[in-house]
This record gives C-alpha cells, sequence and structure tokens, in this order.
C-alpha cells in the first residue's frame, strides 16, 4: 500500500473510534509437501503429543474466557476441545499416516481441509459456520506439529489496530483491550464469532472492509470509525486533527449518556417506552444493569443446554431462573423456552439431521415433540416466578394451536406444582416471539390468546425475504427496513394494541438508530437490544415526538425501499440526532 491516503469501507460492528500503528496479523498459509514419512509411528506420536498440546492451550483459552465474558461466550471452546476428540476429523489423520506413509502436517492438512470444505458445502449455516472452527483447530495442531506459537495476537504489547484477513474465536477471546484500540478484517459479517465477542468486550470492530484491508501493513497508521465503518490509512495531518476531536467528542458522548443510566426512556412529547435488554447467559446481567436496561426482554435459555453432555435438570434451571430474576430486583424478565433443533446441535440428544433444519424441528415444535423435556423447564420457570416478575415466552409460534398446547402444558404443570404445595406467582403473563410471517399475518387471532408479543426480527426478516441472513451472497436482501417488514410490523402492533396487548421487539432492529423512530411512531411498546445500546436509544429516543413520527410512520409503510425509508429518517433525525 503506498503512502497516499487510503479509504476503505466495513460493516461497523462494534462501536468506536481507534488511531494507532496497525499490526497485521499474518495468518499461517503453510502446505506441507507430500513427501512420505520414514515412520508412521513416530508420526502419530507426533500427532498425539500436537492435540494434547492443542487441548492444554485451549482449555486455559476456554477459563480465560469464561472469567472474561461469561460461560455463553465461552462455549465455543468447548466445541473446539470436542473436535479434538472427534473421530471424523482425528481418525481421518491418522489413517493418512497409515495409508499413505504421509507426514503427520500433510495428513493434518489434507484431512482438516476436506473436512472444512464437507462443511461449507452443507445447506445448514451453522455446520457452514463450524468450517471455521475446524481450520482454528487445525491451525493450533499444525503450529504445534512445527514447534510454532499459535494465536500471536496474545503476544501484542503495543496499542494498535489489528488488521487480518479474519480472525477465529480463540484468536478474538485473547485480544487484550489496553493494547487492541480496535481491529479491521476482510472478511465477516455482525453475526460473526468475531463481532459479537467485540461488543461483549467493547472493542470497536469494522469487519468485511474487502481484499483492500489485506494491503495495510504493520506499522501504517490508521483511523478506524466503527461509528460509520470507515478506515482511513496514512492519513493526513488534517485528517488526524479532524478525528482525534471525533474520538473526543465520541468519548464525551459516551460521558453524557452515563448521565441518562437511571433515566426513564420518555419521548420528547411525553410517551414512556420501555428499553431492556437481550441476555444469553447470567454472565450478562451485569452489564444489564451497568447500562440502565428498564428489564430483560429476551432471556435465551440455549446456554443451560450446550457444551454439556446431558440435559439440565429442573433444579439447575430453577436455581438460574431465580438468579436473574432476583438480580433484577422486581424489573420484569422475558424468558423464552428453548429455542433449539436442527440448526443448533445437542449432540446428547441424537436429533435427526434435516435438509432444511431452519424450517424443521426446532424451538417450541421440538419442546411439543418432546413434551417431557419442555415439562422439566417449565416448571423450573414456574417454581422461579416467586422471586421477581417473570414473564414466559414461546418462540417460533406458527399457528394458535402451538400456543394452545404450550399453555395447556404450563397450567398442566402449574396444577401439579400447587398440588405439591410448591408456590407459584399468580398472573404470569405467557406470550410469543413473531418470527414466522404466517404469525405476523394472523396476529389479530394470536393476540386473543397470548398476553404480549415479541418480535423476532432477525427470524422474521430472513423468512419473510426468504434470505439466510448468513450467506454473504444474499446478504443485501437482509432489510429491517423494508416496507414489507414495516408492514408487518405494523399490522402485529395494531393487532395487539385492539386486544390491549403490549407488544416489544426483541431482534437486532429493536436498537438500531435508523429503526427507533419508525418503530416509536408505529407504536412500539417494549424495545429490547444489546445491553451497550440502551443508553444510546435512551437519549435518541428523548429526543423524537412520538406523535410527529406516528405521522412519519404512516407515510414511511408506503415508501417503495428501504433505501427510500433510511434518506427520509435521516432526513429527518439530523436535526434532532443527540
Amino acid at each position: 500500500m503506498n503512502a497516499t491516503t487510503n479509504r476503505l469501507s466495513g460493516i461497523a460492528a462494534s462501536p468506536g473510534i481507534a488511531i494507532a500503528k496497525a499490526y497485521r496479523l499474518r495468518q499461517d498459509r503453510f502446505v506441507p509437501s507430500a513427501d512420505k514419512a520414514p515412520d508412521p509411528g513416530a508420526e502419530k506420536e507426533r500427532l498425539d503429543a500436537a492435540v494434547a498440546a492443542a487441548k492444554t492451550e485451549l482449555e486455559a483459552i476456554r477459563a480465560m474466557t469464561e472469567a472474561k465474558m461469561g460461560a455463553a461466550k465461552a462455549e465455543i471452546f468447548e466445541a473446539h476441545l470436542l473436535l479434538l476428540d472427534d473421530p471424523d476429523l482425528i481418525d481421518g489423520i491418522l489413517e493418512r499416516i497409515d495409508n499413505d506413509g504421509a507426514t503427520a502436517e500433510y495428513a493434518l492438512h489434507e484431512t482438516a481441509n476436506g473436512f472444512a470444505e464437507l462443511l461449507l458445502a452443507m445447506d445448514n449455516e451453522l455446520l457452514r459456520a463450524r468450517a471455521a472452527d475446524v481450520r482454528d483447530v487445525a491451525g493450533r495442531i499444525m503450529s504445534r506439529l512445527r514447534g510454532l506459537d499459535y494465536a500471536a495476537v496474545s503476544a501484542i504489547s503495543e496499542p494498535c489496530v489489528l488488521i487480518a484477513e479474519d480472525l477465529t474465536p480463540s484468536d478474538t477471546a485473547q485480544l487484550n483491550a489496553d493494547y487492541v484500540l480496535g481491529f479491521v478484517t476482510e472478511i465477516g459479517s455482525r453475526t460473526s464469532h468475531s463481532a459479537i465477542m467485540a461488543r461483549s468486550l467493547e472493542i470497536p470492530a469494522i469487519v468485511g472492509a474487502g481484499a483492500a484491508a489485506g494491503g495495510i501493513e504493520t506499522g501504517a497508521t490508521v483511523i478506524m470509525d466503527a461509528v460509520e465503518g470507515t478506515v482511513i490509512v496514512g492519513p493526513t495531518e488534517d485528517e488526524l486533527a479532524a478525528y482525534r476531536g471525533r474520538k473526543a467528542d465520541y468519548d464525551a458522548r459516551q460521558a453524557e449518556l452515563r448521565k441518562l443510566l437511571n433515566e426513564p426512556s420518555v419521548s420528547k412529547d411525553g410517551h414512556r417506552v420501555e428499553l431492556a435488554a437481550n441476555i444469553g447467559s447470567v454472565e450478562d446481567l451485569q452489564k444489564v444493569l451497568a447500562n440502565g436496561a428498564e428489564g430483560v426482554g429476551l432471556f435465551r435459555t440455549e446456554f443451560l443446554y450446550m457444551g454439556r453432555g446431558a440435559l439440565p435438570t429442573e433444579e439447575e434451571q430453577f436455581q438460574v431462573y431465580k438468579h436473574v430474576l432476583e438480580r433484577m430486583d422486581g424489573k420484569p424478565v422475558v424468558i423464552r423456552t428453548l429455542d433449539i433443533g436442527g440448526d443448533k446441535e445437542l449432540p446428547y440428544m441424537k436429533l435427526p439431521a434435516e435438509s432444511n433444519p431452519f424450517l424443521g424441528l426446532r424451538a417450541v415444535r421440538l419442546c411439543l415433540d418432546r413434551p417431557d423435556l419442555f415439562r422439566t423447564q417449565l416448571r423450573a420457570l414456574l417454581r422461579a416466578s416467586v422471586h421477581g416478575q417473570l414473564k414466559i415466552m414461546f418462540p417460533m409460534i406458527a399457528v394458535a394451536s402451538e400456543l394452545r398446547a404450550a399453555k395447556r402444558l404450563l397450567e398442566e404443570e402449574k396444577a401439579k406444582l400447587n398440588a405439591e404445595g410448591r408456590a407459584v406467582a399468580e398472573g404470569i403473563e405467557v406470550g410469543i416471539m413473531i418470527e414466522v410471517p404466517a404469525a405476523a399475518l394472523a396476529a389479530d387471532t394470536l393476540a386473543k390468546e397470548a398476553d404480549f408479543f415479541s418480535i423476532g426480527t432477525n427470524d422474521l426478516i430472513q423468512y419473510t425475504m426468504a434470505a439466510d441472513r448468513m450467506n454473504e451472497n444474499v446478504a443485501y436482501l437482509y432489510q429491517p427496513c423494508h416496507p414489507s417488514i414495516l408492514r408487518l410490523i405494523r399490522m402485529v402492533i395494531k393487532a395487539a394494541e385492539r386486544e390491549g396487548k403490549w407488544v416489544g421487539m426483541c431482534g437486532e432492529m429493536a436498537g438500531d438508530r435508523t429503526a427507533i423512530p419508525i418503530l416509536l411512531g408505529l407504536g412500539l411498546h417494549e424495545f429490547s437490544m444489546s445491553a451497550s445500546s440502551i443508553l444510546p436509544a435512551r437519549a435518541l429516543i428523548k429526543a423524537l415526538s412520538r406523535e410527529e413520527w406516528a405521522a412519519h410512520a404512516e407515510a414511511i409503510v408506503n415508501m417503495d425501499s428501504q433505501e427510500t425509508i433510511q434518506a427520509f429518517v435521516h432526513q429527518h433525525t439530523r436535526s434532532d440526532n443527540p
């Protein structure tokens, strides 16, 4: 890259501004030769030693990640450890050594590449994502075989902006925020492991900056604006001065936001909404409370079932739910029942393989298919209900009969607990996620039987647009502010209001600065988002008139494209932009 200023654009995955020298993380492109090994037995011993060393390293990283970010974020390393015992991988390497006389390095390279390519060819996005895990684990073993250190990010000891083609989960987990002021990757999306971990660590991140980012060399001065998604390489003195000013303003703005910590979420014209947080584990509660959330709008309970060898017991679940309700000290907590299935692996459940798991036996469908599993969770939730303001939510409801069946099981377990003399709170609200277009279209019927709705836009958008949100080839169709999506949201809110029910949103759209004014105007009651988004959202809402945006919303839903809508919102919020 030459000495002149270069501007790159990417996806702002974790907000912030950083100015520092670049540190280029070189991914090892080592390709071993196909030379025969003189002693297969010795090669297998070398492999065993390398795998053992990799296990030790991963155990340490897993423990460190759990301490820094909580058990849910550490689950990825449980999966990596399982890969080191996976017969499809390890036995495949051993067979190449035995049958082909290959060196341990060549056998590992060929087997891991084949395994990764097989996963990448799958229709299941979760399985495709595991290809990166296979390569991460294989790279760690390869480094041990070659006597090299792996994941050099842990050795960074000077302030920098990290530049990489991509970051593996183990790379990201080892980032030291004292030195890595931000990172830029050539590939990736907002939902990639590295992006999710960056938000947890509150490190600025820009992903998907393209091949041009590959030309950024160690030592180059870099400005990264992870608010706008802009990277400037080799900035001029004027640009440096301007961005130092922007960074100072951004930091001051963050400090100003802290003043809203205990303020209500009220629009300029006095309309109050609730800003809640999405959590995936009990460890997330610290940031929920630190960012002034008015409740938990979505507690994903899947972490209780993952990274273990058997289903969690009723008592284990009860203790977790009780802890969350008590920590929230009377604030509402919406706990979603198990949302798992063909697209999320639980090896011990031996779920059937499905050609299209996102449309298969998952979430409430799985729970109704396996009622014993469901009843255990419902009992734990009901027992915990006396320790706070619990609201129970069923995911993936498509038709009213599913809601009725789930409520029937809930009532049966409540009756059993009452008969046992166990306390259960009265008046527990029972709601559903609206994430299937059929549910949105039939919201008027469902509103008669549900106490509340929470719109899960991540799935609702991809199902409505028939576009996998993790597939970069059709990512352009993941459009939260497309008129079709907004019309569905309006339909859901109006149907609920006619029945006197409230509507929340727990998808990423709830924290989107462009979407918030529209959602406020459409009458959304509760916005649930990542904890770090709550204070910026509160500040934005305080600057908006709900009455004005209600009028705007009627025009917006009749516009012809997301681009038109985004331009309209930008134009009408510039003067209000807090």
